[in-house]
């Protein structure tokens, strides 16, 4: 049996809160994030400053959607001291990133598998996701590899718009790299790890979105992170 989600409603509802272990309150906001094009409707999750352009990276998802743009969506955790008053500059964690495919009620996930891993080979606690070593997630096209195949200049771009922002603000961007190729960079909640994606199915089964988790919020109502 694969590993159940948490209920992602609670991440994308603007104004539910939480504490963490040292009692700092945790309240979500969401943020849009843009537009990614998926010339292919394959799309990859993967840490960007390892694999992103480089001619054999990470396969895409099973799941494959129609051809198009669709539109980011960012869940942010802005933080109070448990001894202080609110910042007047908050700093913002992203919780969860997510690319909506369809507009419909998502009733089900289930995890997003790519290569030769499948659903039913995985064990209720066994979470498949990204590596993350450089702070950085992203989602691409299969097809945006060679817009993106110089690795030095790759890198600039991933960096770019975090510098500009002065890291204020974790993402989503999207890039464009050559051909009009895409991606959209984010940093990747705390920092590095393995993040998990989901995907999210409607009544009829069709995908409606996919979800990258980054374990900023409990996973239960009413837990610490």
């Amino acid at each position: 049996m694969p590993p159940t989600a948490p209920d992602y409603s609670r991440h994308f509802t603007p104004g539910n809160a939480f504490r963490d272990e040292d009692g700092d309150l945790g309240t979500l906001s969401v943020a849009a994030g843009g537009t990614l094009w998926l010339p292919s409707g394959r799309l990859v999750a993967c840490d960007p400053m390892a694999y992103l352009g480089l001619e054999e990276g990470v396969p895409p998802f099973h799941d494959q959607v129609s051809p198009g743009r669709y539109r980011l969506e960012a869940a942010l955790v802005t933080w109070t001291p448990a001894d202080g008053p609110p910042q007047a500059s908050p700093y913002r964690d992203l919780a969860a990133v997510r690319l909506v495919i369809t507009e419909a009620p998502t009733v089900s996930w289930e995890p997003a598998l790519s290569g030769a891993r499948r659903v039913g080979g995985l064990g209720p606690d066994r979470l498949q996701g990204y590596g993350v070593d450089a702070g950085l997630g992203a989602f691409h096209d299969a097809a945006a590899g060679p817009g993106f195949a110089d690795r030095e200049a790759t890198r600039e771009l991933l960096r770019a718009p975090f510098l500009a922002d002065g890291y204020r603000h974790p993402g989503p961007y999207v890039i464009t790299g050559r051909g009009g190729h895409q991606a959209a960079v984010f940093r990747s909640g705390w920092g590095d790890g393995v993040y998990p994606t989901w995907t999210g199915r409607d009544e009829d089964g069709g995908v409606t979105c996919f979800l990258t988790d980054f374990f900023v919020v409990p996973t239960e109502a009413g837990a610490a992170a």
